[in-house]
C-alpha cells in the first residue's frame, strides 16, 4: 500500500487530487491556510487544488438566496430563477402530489435546472423521477465515493460481506489513483 501524503501547502495539486481525503481533513487544511472551509467535498477539493497550484486564496462568495417572487403558486406558474426549496413550495407540492412528497435530490436538481417551465411540468417530472427510481439504481453523487465503491463492489461480488467491501475500500483509498472499484482491489482480502 502506498503512503498517502499529508495535505500541506507544498503538495502538488495533481498528487493531492490523486489521493482520497476525508472531508474533515480538507476542512482542517482550509482553516489552517485561511481558505473558505464551507461547501461540499468537491468544492473543498477544487478550492484546495487551486490554492496548491497558484497560492491564491479564492475570495469568499456570498450566496444570496432570493425568496420566491410568486405570491400564490399554481400549476401554470413558471419556475422562477434561483429556485429555492421553501415552505411555500413544499405546501404547493404536498397539496398537488400528496403527503408522501419530499424534495429528493434528483427533483431539486430538476427544479433548479428547469427555470421557466411550469409547475405542472414539475409535478410530471416528479412522478417520472419516482418511476425511474423504482426501475433501476439511483444515481449517487460523485462526492459520495464510498457509497459508489460499495455499490459497485457488491454488483461485482454477489455473496461477499460488507466487511470484505470495507477492507477493499480501505485498501483502495490508501493508494494513489482513482477510488472506483476494480476487480484487482480484491487483493486486499488475501
Amino acid at each position: 500500500m502506498g503512503n498517502r501524503p499529508t495535505i500541506d501547502k507544498n503538495l502538488n495539486a495533481d498528487i493531492f487530487r490523486s489521493f482520497y481525503y476525508l472531508k474533515e481533513e480538507l476542512i482542517a487544511f482550509c482553516r489552517q491556510e485561511g481558505l473558505q472551509a464551507t461547501g461540499g467535498k468537491v468544492e473543498l477539493i477544487d478550492r484546495i487544488a487551486h490554492y496548491l497550484d497558484t497560492g491564491e486564496r479564492l475570495s469568499k462568495q456570498k450566496q444570496v438566496n432570493k425568496s420566491s417572487n410568486i405570491d400564490v403558486i399554481t400549476e401554470d406558474a413558471l419556475i422562477e430563477d434561483n429556485f429555492v426549496c421553501s415552505e411555500k413550495h413544499r405546501a404547493f407540492f404536498i397539496q398537488s402530489i400528496g403527503k408522501g412528497f419530499s424534495f429528493n435530490v434528483t427533483f431539486q436538481k430538476w427544479l433548479k435546472s428547469n427555470t421557466g417551465n411550469t409547475y405542472k411540468e414539475a409535478i410530471e417530472a416528479y412522478y417520472m423521477i419516482l418511476t425511474d427510481k423504482k426501475k433501476g439504481k439511483s444515481t449517487i453523487g460523485k462526492q459520495f465515493e464510498y457509497n459508489i465503491y460499495i455499490r459497485d463492489f457488491f454488483e461485482d461480488n454477489k455473496g461477499r460481506s460488507l466487511d470484505d467491501a470495507i477492507k477493499c475500500w480501505k485498501y483502495k483509498k490508501g493508494i494513489q489513483g482513482h477510488n472506483r472499484y476494480e476487480k484487482s482491489d480484491l487483493i486486499a482480502l488475501d
